[in-house]
């Protein structure tokens, strides 16, 4: 046995948010929304942030690149104006030019870098200098390679470069020009412009289009709540009034307000409703006139009946005095008028559980003494048709509190249709028991039955072959009745076989009546070979609830 499944309090948070993602068409539709606007919030931001640097890229370059020809035309102007005869005078020249091209704050403007071009081969007066911290192995090798092969134009790189007076790496347009010294031969002049304004401004988008992306995506958000509040509320209170529909009350309606889709399709929910009201209205008034027909009938044909048995037991009892195909008639007229007889008490007790006026008695019974009693009643119908009946019973009594007539009419029903369908191979009954639960199992190994006719077996007036002869003369209404016998005390009678294998009828009860067998239990097996065991004899586990007292129990 399990209980009925709850609430778990232990669940884990993600089997909590899937659980919500997959019951809510609300927080999927405003989280799909939220990631859609992300994704474009994200790319949006990428695509304006990437165009946006490399506007302010080449707009640096392109000053960088006027800026170093001013500066480098200045510089070869003070050079050829110098005294070619001069060292001192072309070296001092030179530190002038640089600390001139540096500017007078060099920690954010210009860094300038004076060194002998890699083709020069001259014993040059004038060592490399710099300002700025920059060092000849700070740049790429590939920038001075091109001023070797092209002297005669500027050479630009952007790279990331450590400077001094700043943090980390800064991305810097480095300019490569070529110059001529007096008597010195080539030099090339660098002049290095640190991005810091251009990386302050990125710096300050990036956080403007992050602001922007979470700002849109609140507005995507609130957009997508307020939509979907607008769509599901009318859902939900279709929802809630299909429930109060489903729960019987019948008169609930759909409140209609304006033209629109919602409306009409509330209109339309309205109008479904009315008229299954009125389709339930008229077979409940067909069923109650259905079930009243079938009552009063049976009630009115008692009268005759009575009269009919009582001359049909006179000519019974004087039938040695009639010619023998008289008394023969005489014995098929008695037999006939039994099978009458319970014919009419079954559509009674089928006219009460429609009309649900079955009055269940509950008693602390011992399970045992009643299939030892049905076991016992039968056991005659057993002897004529050549049927063993092997009977396995706990040894200690099996208290339930139950109906015992309506139980032990369920089992001598199963009794007889197990030993009617054996051909004369042996019945097995067996009683298993737990805690809170009793089962009952009935199996022959005779003719079975397929899908189909277990789907319909507890059908009314159902039989599985028409054209078999009975002996126990049946009215087709005994399993419906057993089914609603079983369904009374809480419980489930099931059925399961196969063609040439047999039938195997099993009865599942609550022993108390504080709890009722919410759910079917697993499917019965066809039953094996004759003397092998099978599972089905145990108790199945089980679902149990609480019962709820039926006003017609006593």
């Amino acid at each position: 046995m399990r209980p009925r499944p709850g609430d778990d309090a232990s669940s884990s948070p993600l089997r909590g948010l899937f659980e919500w993602w997959e019951h809510s068409l609300r927080v999927r539709v405003i989280t799909t929304t939220v990631l859609v606007g992300l994704a474009l919030a994200a790319l949006l931001g990428t695509v304006l942030f990437h165009q946006v640097a490399e506007g302010l890229v080449d707009q640096a370059v392109d000053n960088a690149e006027r800026d170093a020809s001013q500066q480098v035309a200045l510089a070869q102007d003070a050079f050829d104006s110098t005294d070619r005869r001069d060292d001192a005078g072309l070296t001092v020249t030179a530190n002038d030019q640089v600390q001139a091209m540096a500017g007078g704050n060099p920690e954010e403007g210009r860094r300038v870098l004076l060194w002998p071009a890699l083709d020069n081969d001259r014993d040059s007066p004038v060592q490399g200098m710099g300002v700025g911290g920059v060092n000849v192995g700070d740049l790429p090798e590939s920038l001075r390679e091109a001023l070797v092969r092209d002297p005669a134009n500027q050479q630009v790189v952007v790279v990331p470069m450590e400077l001094a007076g700043l943090e980390g790496p800064v991305t810097s347009v480095v300019v490569g020009s070529r110059i001529s010294l007096l008597r010195a031969g080539a030099y090339d002049v660098f002049l290095v412009y640190p991005m810091v304004r251009e990386q302050e401004t990125l710096d300050l988008l990036r956080q403007l289009f992050v602001a922007a992306g979470l700002g849109l995506v609140l507005l995507v958000a609130g957009v997508g709540w307020l939509a979907t509040r607008m769509v599901t509320r009318p859902v939900e209170e279709a929802a809630a009034v299909s429930q109060q529909l489903a729960l019987g009350h019948l008169d609930e309606r759909l409140p209609v307000k304006g033209t629109d889709e919602l409306a009409q399709l509330a209109t339309s929910f309205n109008t479904m409703a009315d008229s299954i009201q009125l389709q339930i209205r008229e077979l409940r008034s067909l069923s109650r006139l259905q079930q009243r027909f079938v009552s009063d009938v049976s009630h009115e044909l008692r009268t005759p009946l009575t009269t009919i048995r009582m001359a049909g037991e006179m000519l019974h009892a004087s039938r040695g005095d009639f010619t023998l195909p008289v008394a023969r008639s005489a014995e098929l007229l008695q037999q006939e008028l039994d099978r009458f007889e319970e014919l009419l008490n079954e559509l009674l007790e089928i006219s009460r559980y429609d009309s649900g006026a079955a009055v269940l008695e509950r008693h602390p019974e011992d399970l045992v003494a009643v299939v030892h009693g049905a076991v016992e009643g039968v056991k005659t119908l057993a002897a004529r048709l050549g049927t063993r009946l092997d009977v396995h019973l706990p040894a200690e009594p099996v208290i339930v509190r139950m109906d015992g007539r309506r139980v032990s009419r369920i089992l001598r029903n199963l009794l007889a249709n197990a030993i009617e369908h054996s051909e004369s191979r042996p019945v097995v009954v067996t009683v298993a028991a737990e805690d809170q639960v009793v089962a009952v199992s009935v199996r022959d190994h005779g003719i079975g039955l397929d899908e189909q006719q277990q789907a319909h077996v507890f059908d009314r007036f159902w039989r599985a072959d028409p054209s078999r002869d009975r002996t126990t003369g049946g009215t087709g209404l005994g399993l419906a009745i057993a089914q609603e016998d079983a369904r009374v005390h809480g419980g489930w009678l099931q059925v399961g076989s196969a063609p040439g294998e047999g039938t195997c009828f099993r009865l599942v009860l609550p022993r108390g009546a504080t709890y009722v067998v919410a759910e079917p239990p697993p499917p019965v097996g066809p039953p094996p070979p004759a003397g092998e065991p099978t599972g089905d004899d145990r108790v199945p586990p089980v679902v149990l609830a609480l019962a709820s007292r039926d006003k017609g129990e006593v």
